[in-house]
């Protein structure tokens, strides 16, 4: 077969191939339609909750970022005479920023930014000594989909059970952690806190156990010598 011969036969079939999607088109002519405008809403839709999704999200990580200025400023030294925006009691920076975290967990909740200010909010109201408000909002920051958030969450929550006599529920929660840790609570950081829980309670045996566990996981790393450092004192 000449070239010029199958030029003519890939017109013919590509016009027959038009011809036909043509003729398809036009007897389904309304669901064409129909389905050409569905598509164009879908992508407008789409691209708006990505707009959407993208502001809140700046706007979020803005205002839990200005909590933490609050959180982490330095206090005014004793007797220094007072500035603008320095706080010279920790309780009253706590306080502020507390009021801010909340502010963040209670609009952006469904954002990570707002995990993370239930954290903090639980995190100073404990300092504050609201130890309900501390709790729930702990309890809402553990359950984020954020192992290393969720975690630290937990942490803090096990030790809050401990201070008001809840110790089962505080060693549930050491015993979660360990068995799934983060990079933010490594499984020798809860096992620490039990240990210490256990030697409270005057559970020796238990404590002893933990923390010699922990010398042996850790030998060259902080929590090791911790644990060693326990270990030599009793």
């Amino acid at each position: 077969m000449d070239t010029r011969t199958r030029h003519a036969l890939k017109k013919d079939k590509f016009a027959q191939a038009a011809a036909s999607s043509a003729s398809w088109i036009g007897e389904h002519q309304s669901s064409v339609v129909r389905w050409a405008i569905a598509a164009g809403v879908i992508l407008v839709l789409g691209v708006g909750a990505l707009v959407f999704w993208i502001l809140r999200s700046s706007a979020a990580d803005s205002a839990l970022g200005a909590a933490l200025d609050v959180y982490t400023s330095p206090l005014a030294p004793p007797g220094a005479p007072p500035e603008q925006g320095a706080y010279t009691a920790s309780a009253d920076r706590a306080k502020e920023a507390n009021r801010e975290f909340v502010a963040v967990a209670s609009e952006y909740g469904w954002l990570p930014e707002g995990s993370k200010a239930h954290y903090f909010a639980g995190v100073t109201y404990a300092e504050l000594g609201q130890n309900g408000s501390a709790e729930a909002q702990l309890t809402a920051a553990s359950h984020s989909w954020d192992r290393n958030l969720s975690n630290l969450a937990k942490l803090a929550l096990a030790g809050l059970y401990h201070q008001t006599a809840r110790d089962n529920d505080a060693i549930d929660l050491y015993n979660e952690i360990a068995t799934k840790p983060s990079v933010t609570v490594p499984t020798t950081v809860a096992q620490l806190d039990l240990a210490d829980l256990y030697a409270s309670e005057g559970k020796q045996d238990q404590a002893h156990a933990l923390w010699a566990k922990v010398r042996d996981a850790d030998k060259d790393g902080a929590a090791g010598q911790i644990a060693a450092q326990k270990l030599a004192a009793k």
